[in-house]
């Protein structure tokens, strides 16, 4: 499996800071979403028309990759499917152009239980995945909201006909916010899952509120679900997703960054 990191977790860093931790912490991968106050990726500088061969080859040259570009497009709100399909479809454009295999869409904003169209979301999904499979770009929906319940999402999954679909398993929210086990999340979606997202966290038991942890330092079933995912043949990304940006208390990036890669390659090494 490969170790990325995404840049919702150094909101302040530049591309040449991102670049470099990632090189110098022996990083596979990099997941874009938003540098400094850009969100938008289409629009950031380092992938415009004037630079986008140069970061391309800087990160060819390094061995790295772009594993995902992380848009914010919403396909289960009536009211905002049509922006969320156009801004899915842009990021498709821009990660066939990096040679990207992935792009994140969302039922709803919230990571928790929200309300969602589903009817609409299968709908505009089904044509987001049918315009990205001849660009080698798969959509990956998330784990949040309503398909942070694992058996809600796999019954959608069932009514998307297409081979493109798949899912990106947030690993905190079927767990934190439906109090399910890895391996019923796992014989759920395992089967169309093709990037993770990893954190950690604890519950206050009084107040409910989540804290987010350096992956070991919570209590979510990480190598149980590094273990799921090996005996199942994964081999693809395993990304940290350290959201500093919404939380700027959160530790620092080079601290965190570090810690990950290190911990994972241990988990890794004992799932061998």
């Amino acid at each position: 499996m490969k170790l990325a990191f995404s840049t919702v977790g150094c909101p302040d860093w530049s591309f040449g800071e991102i670049f470099a931790a990632a090189k110098d912490f022996g990083y596979d991968a990099i997941e874009i979403r938003g540098m400094g106050k850009e969100m938008y990726a289409p629009k950031l500088n380092v992938f415009s028309e004037k630079n986008i061969d140069a970061t391309k080859k800087k990160l060819v040259d390094a061995g790295i990759f772009v594993s995902m570009l992380a848009s914010n497009a919403v396909i289960g709100i009536p009211a905002h499917a049509n922006a969320g399909k156009k801004e899915a479809l842009e990021y498709i454009d821009l990660a066939q152009r990096l040679e990207a295999p992935f792009v994140r869409v969302m039922v709803t904003p919230r990571p928790e239980a929200d309300e969602a169209d589903l009817g609409c979301a299968a709908a505009t999904y089904l044509e987001i995945c049918e315009y990205a499979k001849d660009k080698n770009v798969a959509p990956l929906v998330e784990t949040n909201g309503a398909f942070a319940e694992s058996g809600v999402l796999a019954k959608f999954l069932e009514q998307v006909p297409s081979e493109n679909k798949g899912v990106l398993w947030d690993v905190n929210h079927p767990f934190r916010f439906f109090g399910e086990g890895a391996r019923q999340t796992f014989e759920n979606i395992g089967e169309y899952v093709k990037y993770l997202h990893v954190k950690d966290s604890t519950t206050d038991p009084a107040t409910k509120k989540t804290s987010y942890q350096m992956v070991g330092h919570g209590d979510l079933p990480i190598a149980e679900i590094v273990g799921l995912m090996g005996d199942s043949g994964y081999d693809g990304v395993l990304s940290l997703e350290w959201t500093k940006r919404w939380l700027p208390e959160l530790l620092e990036p080079g601290i965190v960054f570090m810690q990950y890669v290190n911990h994972m390659r241990y988990l890794l090494a004992k799932n061998r």
